[in-house]
């Protein structure tokens, strides 16, 4: 099959994107063969209305040696459930769901902006969507936020995927975003963070429980009440490689 046969990205609001990937029709049609987990290029189709999404089944999920087995979809999931709570939609419409290949994470396919230089966009210090993506991979301890993983579209926006190496209990934030790191974080960071934590003792940590390990919640909130306390921008640790390889 050749890309020109592909189901086309489709942009939907997110309760339309969301509904859509819980209740439509999912065929695949394509691999990702980059990817070091199986990803697979996907139609979901309800009634008159098709999309293309991303499917990550458990099933094609690689071991590793720092997370438990068959967790990364639950992962992805939960990013998107905290990034939607923060009111950034960094993260597109995931959810997850049985599929072809078993149960996994079906997230919507994202139309990246391919004229945006992403290299340059980091380099630059000076993008707000970039800056919220910081903020919010420090919140959800993201091991591995390279610049492949930065998806820029048309209206300037930037999403961010692949967060299934996130939630650690330890600190593994690895990441191309260490610009404003020990600066001041913006006010509008730390509002989000407030409001954030507040949601994190009532629905939201209710629904992350459902993905998450109670010790890995637990942790998510106290990273929360670190960046309050300290308000300023996480720096590297030394305990840990500060940038992932590839960085993109």
């Amino acid at each position: 099959m050749s890309d020109t046969d592909l189901t086309p990205p489709v942009a939907l609001p997110d309760d339309v994107a969301l509904d859509l990937l819980r209740h439509g029709e999912l065929s695949i049609e394509g691999r990702l063969v980059d990817a070091s987990n199986a990803t697979l290029y996907c139609a979901i189709t309800a009634g008159d209305v098709t999309a293309a999404c991303v499917y990550k089944p458990v099933a094609g999920e690689r071991p590793l040696w720092d997370f438990p087995d068959g967790t990364l979809a639950e992962r992805e999931v939960a990013a998107y459930e905290l990034s939607a709570r923060l009111g950034w939609r960094i993260v597109p419409p995931t959810i997850y769901r049985d599929g072809p290949a078993g149960p996994g994470m079906v997230q919507l396919w994202i139309d990246e902006d391919t004229l945006t230089d992403v290299v340059r966009l980091i380099r630059g210090g000076s993008s707000a969507a970039l800056r919220r993506i910081a903020v919010f991979d420090a919140v959800v301890n993201n091991a591995d936020r390279k610049g492949g993983h930065l998806l820029p579209v048309a209206d300037g926006h930037v999403y961010g995927v692949d967060h299934g190496v996130t939630f650690n209990v330890e600190d593994k934030l690895r990441t191309v975003l260490w610009q404003w790191a020990g600066e001041p974080l913006p006010e509008e960071a730390i509002d989000a963070l407030v409001e954030l934590r507040g949601t994190l003792e009532r629905d939201l940590g209710d629904r992350l429980h459902e993905l998450l390990t109670t010790r890995e919640v637990r942790r998510t909130i106290r990273r929360v009440d670190d960046l309050l306390a300290i308000g300023r921008h996480p720096e590297p640790s030394g305990d840990w490689p500060a940038v992932p390889w590839p960085p993109m």
